[in-house]
């Protein structure tokens, strides 16, 4: 008789398996920070358009395909511009970095100050009062909303916190200059790089746990249901634990994706001589960016694209020129 092997089913990395708490994921900014300190914003938010096909020729060195035209499965993602709205600065203790204080930015839209709750007393919160305040300090980030409005598909913008690269004293004076104005996404990333994306997947509801774990189907004479695991746990110990699969949510996760190839972004203007609008979604009003593969998450998503923690050499070599864009 051969060995009995079964290996169990489902993933016990993320645990426990419920709805995320809000639709735009936190990053830990910290590793990045470190990493390139040389760029100046490390990250943006986009909103999941859809997908189409990418005629491209493959200019990679050593590709099987070198100099042919494939085939390219690609997102669309709009990116409308960002503006910060305020300024959190950062001290260290023996718990990490903590939130010392926050400066709201002067002169907020209107149409913002209906979606905050903006304190009426401002004294002492000029960002201009901690220039000289700096070395206080351990480190500082932007929170960030986008201008929603300019995509035509909602007038909520989205919040997120941003970090920034270099010196306490190179993001202050980054944070000084560019304080009111809008960001886009073509100042801070180049066609060709690699960033990770950061977004929440596809809500499936309440599913069954061949479904949610992947486990098989019992014989068809079992009696109970055959859609069930054979047991949830022994006489002794009489409980059960949470290694069972069981029903429950499936989807509306947090997941990042690695590595994901920037293969051109321009204005909505130019996608839309070859497309003619998504499904759910209708045309991008901002800039577009298409990625190559998929990415996680629903029509209209807000996700969020960082620069690489953790480079792949195999995709950052790979190299294409687009000939045609097909839906």
């Amino acid at each position: 008789m051969g060995k009995i092997h079964k290996p169990r089913a489902g993933s016990l990395q993320i645990w426990p398996r419920k709805r995320a708490s809000k639709l735009l994921p936190s990053v830990n900014w910290i590793p990045l920070e470190q990493k390139h300190s040389d760029k100046k914003l490390l990250g943006f938010v986009g909103y999941r358009v859809g997908m189409l096909r990418v005629l491209a020729r493959d200019l990679t060195a050593d590709s099987l395909t070198k100099n042919r035209q494939i085939i390219i499965p690609t997102t669309v993602v709009e990116v409308p511009p960002i503006k910060i709205i305020s300024v959190r600065f950062y001290k260290k203790d023996d718990k990490g970095f903590n939130v010392s204080t926050e400066v709201l930015a002067p002169n907020l839209d209107k149409e913002l100050k209906k979606k905050l709750k903006v304190p009426k007393k401002k004294e002492g919160k000029k960002l201009d009062d901690f220039e000289k305040r700096l070395e206080e300090f351990d480190d500082l980030r932007i929170i960030i909303h986008t201008v929603a409005k300019k995509t035509k598909k909602k007038k909520t913008p989205d919040f997120a916190e941003i970090g920034l690269g270099g010196s306490i004293k190179e993001k202050f004076e980054f944070v000084k200059a560019n304080l009111g104005k809008e960001l886009e996404f073509r100042n801070f990333f180049e066609k060709g790089s690699l960033v990770d994306v950061k977004a929440l997947t596809k809500g499936k509801g309440f599913v069954g746990p061949v479904k949610r774990f992947g486990i098989g189907l019992k014989d068809h004479k079992s009696e109970k249901g055959r859609r069930r695991p054979g047991s949830l746990a022994p006489w002794n110990p009489s409980r059960v634990t949470f290694r069972a699969p069981q029903a429950g949510q499936l989807g509306m996760f947090t997941r990042q994706s690695y590595n994901k190839k920037i293969l051109d972004f321009g204005l909505g203007e130019e996608l839309h001589k070859n497309v003619k609008g998504f499904k759910g979604y209708g045309n991008v009003n901002t800039t577009y960016l298409l990625i190559r593969g998929s990415v996680q998450g629903s029509v209209k998503r807000p996700i969020i694209f960082t620069y690489p923690l953790r480079e792949s050499k195999k995709t950052k070599k790979k190299n294409f020129e687009i000939v045609k864009i097909l839906q």
